[in-house]
């Protein structure tokens, strides 16, 4: 089994599981059902919501979010939030960043 890092990172009371995949660690089609079993609170780490980053050719990183259940969602706020704070303190983006 194989460990992967991560961070969990909670932005005005919501918490997240945040990876960074710029290594492609993880495949893409995994993603969800990584979701599904991570967040899961009484069993595993528990969070509301599963961040992904990686690589993007015009922007510093491209983020996937996943809702506790499984399911892709285009925006959370919270996330969004706890993602960029990731990208800073892991030298990913500068304070000013763009991402997708």
């Amino acid at each position: 089994m194989n460990k992967i890092p991560f961070f969990k990172m909670c932005g005005s009371g919501n918490d997240f599981i945040i990876i960074d995949n710029r290594r492609k660690m993880l495949r893409e089609t995994d993603f969800a059902d990584l979701a599904r079993r991570l967040c899961a609170r009484t069993v595993s780490l528990g969070a509301d919501g599963f961040v992904v980053l990686e690589e993007a050719p015009a922007v510093d990183f491209r983020w996937h979010f996943f809702n506790s259940d499984g399911s892709r969602a285009e925006m959370c706020g919270n996330g969004a939030r706890c993602a960029a704070r990731f990208a800073v303190i892991n030298g990913i983006a500068g304070e000013e960043m763009a991402f997708e």
